[in-house]
């Protein structure tokens, strides 16, 4: 999967997934993503700690459902720039045989798919160019039918995926409608994002998003709720994302006012 077949690439406007990358130290994004990156960590200082802790909850939640819950199937919707390691080689890590689909619609990341795409040979990667606000079009993809069994219990992650979609009913449309289709003993994995505890800063940097023509929607932890009702909620709950079951080395090292969200995982009964 290569270059040649990514479509409209815009690099005159910043991008989130981009300026994700370019925060995290990566080298797929463009001048208006570095400005945007730049310019929002001046007013938050605390946006990388922020990203770093996303990207740790997402591992933290592989190995749990893989290694803890014997979840074995994967559908990741807004996958991002590839970033070793990404969640195939976390839970593969733990089930060689382990089945995973990546969504995302970013042009780069359809670029890079191929590093997505490096399974263990006893299990299975797969790839849809899709929009998150198009879960129909997702569910229908022969990519995800292919791969996952949808009899069988399916580890659903939306990370850091929310906020970017403004009106809060499609966000809850959307997210509940893939859970709906997913059979009982599956689980719902989810970063959501909060101005909660660090108001000030937090509403720059929306403005400054705004401004590069990226949305950004902060939510409340009520708000944050109404993504998980009807499941049951693995301990600790719903809590700030660094604080879902943390590595021990890494409790009390991150100040809550560097972190912009809140992190659950939930069975569906």
């Amino acid at each position: 999967m290569g270059d040649e077949q990514a479509p409209d690439l815009d690099i005159t406007r910043a991008h989130g997934a981009r300026i994700y990358d370019y925060i995290l130290g990566g080298k797929d994004n463009y001048e208006p993503d570095r400005t945007a990156g730049e310019e929002s960590l001046r007013v938050w200082p605390g946006l990388r700690i922020h990203m770093q802790a996303n990207r740790a909850f997402m591992h933290r939640v592989g190995r749990f459902l893989a290694a803890e819950r014997g979840i074995s199937q994967f559908l990741d919707i807004g996958t991002g720039i590839p970033t070793p390691p990404n969640l195939h080689e976390v839970v593969q890590a733990v089930t060689p045989e382990a089945r995973i689909v990546y969504v995302d619609n970013d042009p780069i990341v359809l670029a890079h798919a191929r590093a997505l795409m490096t399974s263990d040979r006893k299990g299975r990667t797969a790839y849809i160019d899709a929009d998150m606000r198009a879960p129909e079009a997702i569910l229908a993809a022969p990519q995800l039918r292919d791969t996952l069994d949808l009899s069988q219990p399916i580890g659903l992650l939306l990370i850091a995926m929310l906020h970017f979609i403004e009106d809060d009913d499609e966000a809850l449309r959307v997210a509940r409608h893939v859970i709906d289709v997913l059979p009982s003993g599956s689980y719902f994995a989810a970063t959501i994002a909060t101005d909660d505890f660090a108001p000030e800063p937090l509403a720059r940097v929306r403005d400054l998003y705004h401004s590069h023509g990226e949305t950004l929607r902060w939510r409340t932890r009520a708000q944050a709720q109404q993504f998980f009702e009807g499941l049951e909620l693995e301990e600790p709950g719903l809590v700030q994302m660094h604080k879902w079951r943390p590595d021990p080395i890494h409790i009390g090292t991150i100040d809550d006012a560097d972190i912009a969200m809140y992190g659950a995982v939930g069975r569906k009964p």
